[in-house]
C-alpha cells in the first residue's frame, strides 16, 4: 500500500434543482402545473402568461421559442354548453333552515332564544355537540322545560333533527312515516344492537315474531337517514379535470393531452430589451438566468407532456379490450411492464400515472386504475385480480338470499369452473373492496 494524488475520471449524478423541478413536474396534474407555472410567473419579471381572452381576441404576443403548443380544445361551445355549467350555488346551513322555520310558529321571546341556543348546539349532522343537560345549564332551565323546547325542535324537517342518539335520530323518522311501524319503533330503542350484529333469531323468539318481519325491520331501518343534518352542511361539489382524452378513431385508439388550463408563455418585453443591453452587465446577466430558467421550464413541461403520452398509449395497448367492450376486463398489468416497454425506470411510469385522470369512452378513469395485480389460474395462464372481482359481483348477484355463497364455496367454485386458486383471506379482501357484506349479513329470510 502507498500514498499518493491520482487523477480519475467518473461518472456520477448530481441532483440539481433544474433536475428536481423536471421530477415534480411529471407528478404532477394539469391543474397543479398550471398553478406552478403562475407561482413561477410572480417570481420571474421575464415571464408573462397570456389569458385565454387575449388569444381568441389574436391580440399580439411575443412568444418564447419552444413555448406550450395545445394539442387539443376542450373547450365548450356556447350551443354545446349546459345551463347546468351557470347555475349559482346558494347552499343554506342546516341553523339558517332550521330558524326560518321557527320564525314561522308563534313563540315567546324567551322561548324563541331558548330555541335558537338549542338550534347552535347542532352538530352539522343535526346531532347535539353537547350533552342536553349542559344545554339545559346554560340557558338556566330545568330538563322539563328543556323537553318542551326540543320537542319543537325535532319537530322541523328534516325529520331526525336534534336527536341525541342514533336510537333517538332514527326514532323520531319513524314516527313520521304515513304508515306506522310499531314493532320498527320498538326495535329501534330498545333492541337495536341486537339487530345491528344479526342476532335475529333471538330476537324473534323473544318479541314473538317471524324473522320475516325482522327481515321487513331491517329494510325498512336501511332507508332512513343516520345523519340527517348532512343535507344542508355539503361542500360544493369539486369536478375533475381530465388530463388525457383517449377517443376512438379509424378503428384506433388515439390519445391526446388536454392542456386548455395551461397559460401560454411568453417573454416580458420591458425586460426582454435587457437581454442586448451590454452596457448594463449585472441587469443583462441577470435577465439571461431568467431567461434561461425560463427555457428550462418549457424543457421540462414538454417532457412531461411527451412521458404522460407515451406511458398513456402504452397502458391503451395493453387493454385495448377494456375499451373494446361495455363489460370488458383490465388485463393484468404492471408497473414493471410499462416501465419496460417504453424503457424508462418504474418511478418515471409511477409518476406519470399520479393523480393523472384520462377521459375514455367508458367514462372518466384515473391512469392508476389500469394497473391491477395478477393471478395464475389452472392453465398457467394470468388473471387479473379485476376479473376475478368482476366474478364474485356476478356470483353475489345471482346467488340465492336464503343461502347466499360463503367465501370459501366462492373459493371452491372459482377453482372448479374457472381453474383460479386463490385463497378464503384473498376472496374476503375483494368482497370488501367491492362493498358486499358477508354471507351472514347477505342472508335474507323471505
Amino acid at each position: 500500500m502507498q500514498f499518493g494524488l491520482f487523477q480519475q475520471q467518473t461518472t456520477t449524478l448530481i441532483m440539481t434543482q433544474e433536475l428536481r423541478q423536471a421530477i415534480n413536474l411529471l407528478q404532477y396534474s394539469t391543474t397543479d402545473l398550471s398553478a406552478f407555472i403562475h407561482e413561477q410567473a410572480l417570481e420571474n419579471p421575464l415571464m408573462d402568461l397570456q389569458d385565454q381572452a387575449s388569444i381568441q381576441t389574436g391580440s399580439e404576443s411575443s412568444y418564447i421559442e419552444g413555448s406550450i403548443s395545445k394539442t387539443k380544445s376542450y373547450q365548450k361551445s356556447e350551443d354545446e354548453a349546459s345551463p347546468i355549467d351557470y347555475a349559482l350555488i346558494d347552499q343554506v346551513s342546516l341553523s339558517e333552515h332550521l330558524i326560518s322555520q321557527a320564525g314561522e310558529i308563534a313563540l315567546s321571546k324567551e322561548r324563541e332564544k331558548q330555541l335558537h341556543y338549542f338550534i347552535f348546539s347542532l352538530r352539522e349532522d343535526g346531532y347535539f355537540c353537547r350533552s342536553f343537560t349542559e344545554v339545559c345549564n346554560d340557558l338556566m332551565i330545568s330538563e322539563e322545560e328543556g323537553e318542551d323546547v326540543l320537542r319543537i325542535l325535532q319537530s322541523f324537517d328534516p325529520a331526525g333533527v336534534g336527536a341525541r342518539s342514533l336510537q333517538e335520530c332514527l326514532y323520531l323518522q319513524l314516527k313520521r312515516l304515513s304508515n306506522k311501524a310499531p314493532l320498527a319503533e320498538m326495535i329501534v330503542m330498545h333492541h337495536m344492537e341486537d339487530l345491528a350484529s344479526k342476532k335475529w333469531k333471538a330476537l324473534a323468539a323473544e318479541l314473538d315474531v317471524t324473522l320475516a318481519d325482522i327481515q321487513d325491520v331491517n329494510d325498512l331501518i336501511q332507508t332512513l337517514d343516520p345523519r340527517p343534518g348532512t343535507q344542508f352542511s355539503g361542500e360544493p361539489t369539486n369536478y375533475l379535470i381530465p388530463d388525457l382524452s383517449i377517443t376512438w378513431k379509424d378503428s384506433e385508439l388515439v390519445v391526446q393531452l388536454i392542456d386548455d388550463s395551461l397559460p401560454p408563455i411568453r417573454l416580458n418585453r420591458d425586460y426582454e430589451k435587457l437581454l442586448k443591453q451590454p452596457n448594463q452587465a449585472e441587469a443583462s446577466e441577470y435577465a439571461k438566468q431568467k431567461y434561461q430558467q425560463i427555457q428550462w421550464l418549457l424543457k421540462s413541461i414538454e417532457q412531461r407532456q411527451q412521458t404522460i403520452k407515451k406511458v398513456a398509449e402504452a397502458i391503451v395497448r395493453h387493454q385495448r379490450a377494456f375499451f373494446e367492450s361495455k363489460n370488458g376486463v383490465l388485463k393484468p398489468l404492471t408497473l414493471k411492464d410499462i416501465a419496460e416497454e417504453i424503457e424508462m425506470h418504474e418511478s418515471t411510469v409511477s409518476r406519470a400515472t399520479t393523480h393523472k385522470y384520462a377521459q375514455t369512452p367508458r367514462g372518466l378513469y384515473e391512469l392508476k386504475a389500469f394497473f391491477t395485480s395478477s393471478v395464475k389460474n389452472g392453465f398457467g395462464e394470468s388473471t387479473s385480480s379485476q376479473s376475478i372481482k368482476e366474478l364474485i359481483k356476478e356470483l353475489v348477484a345471482n346467488e340465492s338470499k336464503a343461502k347466499p355463497l360463503s367465501d370459501q364455496k366462492i373459493v371452491t367454485w372459482l377453482e372448479s369452473e374457472k381453474g383460479i386458486t386463490v385463497s378464503r383471506r384473498a376472496i374476503a379482501k375483494y368482497r370488501d373492496e367491492l362493498g358486499i357484506p358477508s354471507s351472514a349479513k347477505r342472508k335474507r329470510y323471505e
